[in-house]
């Protein structure tokens, strides 16, 4: 595998991303694998031996997707990591084509976000908010993307 394939050299790397050395990402925090932002379920280091470097492997999943990457890095080089926002906003209303109409600190209007496809996620989404009930959504935010994973019940409306 190249460097230049995972982009862990160079300034400013992927839009969105920060460099941190391989050696120093821990378990719970977060990596870009394969211009995808993940967080890390398992790391692994291997000592420098005859060839060279330490290695660092990763094992990690997307925060937006669930899927499973890998990769193994020099830890001595640098990786991109994500930037990851968690921000809650008030459910006003679901639309008939799966868009939320959500309510932000100062006041407007984001309508931009399509329901969650977790099944879980979209009934409790769905049942609480046929019930009548105040929702607030957690909505994260990486690299350009956006999704809601989580809900808190705020009490009735």
């Amino acid at each position: 595998m190249s460097d230049e394939e995972h982009h862990f050299e160079g300034p400013g790397g992927l839009t969105g991303t920060f460099q941190q050395q391989a050696s120093s990402i821990r378990r719970n925090g977060f990596i870009v694998i394969q211009n995808r932002p993940c967080k890390v379920v398992e790391v692994s280091a291997s000592k420098t031996g005859n060839y060279g470097h330490g290695q660092c492997h990763f094992a990690a999943i997307d925060i937006f997707t669930a899927e499973r990457f890998e990769d193994t890095v020099p830890s001595s080089h640098n990786c991109d990591v994500p930037h990851v926002n968690r921000t809650d906003y008030q459910l006003i209303d679901i639309t008939e084509d799966g868009y939320v109409s959500l309510l932000t600190e100062n006041g407007n209007t984001k309508d931009d976000l399509k329901l969650p496809t977790d099944e879980s996620l979209l009934g409790q989404i769905k049942d609480g908010f046929n019930e009548g009930k105040d929702l607030m959504v957690s909505v994260m935010s990486a690299m350009g993307e956006q999704q809601i994973c989580g809900i808190k019940d705020i009490g009735p409306k």
